[in-house]
């Protein structure tokens, strides 16, 4: 997991990122089609949550290889990661103070901006998992 000289490669957080996206895709996923408010919707969104967290910090690592550079490191597509991670705290605190229509709106925008829309981007030529599926 680690280089020869011990710091973290780009392909090192691109598993990780990829470790904790792809289940996060599959439990956002299930919570939009089941009912909400079980404990399974509630403990699972736990998960999810905890999940895009990690998956947007992990990704403030990982420099931009496409288009324009922000301090020679951030591109756009880390704009879904600065959303992930004031998105997951603040539908998390919607939920808690009872405000379950903020709560709904973010995850949907967290669901929507950070996996499918940002998914979408790294998928394009150019980017690295475009590389490693398409050759």
């Amino acid at each position: 997991m680690f280089s020869n000289q011990n710091t973290m490669t780009y392909q090192d957080l691109m598993y990780i990122h990829l470790a904790t996206v792809l289940p996060a895709f599959i439990i956002g996923t299930i919570l939009l089609l089941i009912k909400k408010g079980t404990s399974f919707h509630k403990a699972s969104g736990r998960i999810y949550m905890v999940l895009m967290l990690i998956t947007a910090l992990v990704t403030l690592f990982m420099p931009a290889h496409v288009g324009a550079k922000i301090f020679n490191h951030f591109g756009w597509i880390h704009l879904f990661s600065f959303l992930t991670i004031y998105t997951v705290p603040t539908a998390y605190t919607a939920i808690k103070k009872g405000n379950v229509k903020a709560h709904k709106r973010k995850m949907i925008l967290l669901y929507v901006g950070a996996i499918l829309i940002a998914g979408s981007f790294t998928l394009m030529p150019g980017r690295y998992l475009h590389g490693i599926l398409f050759g």
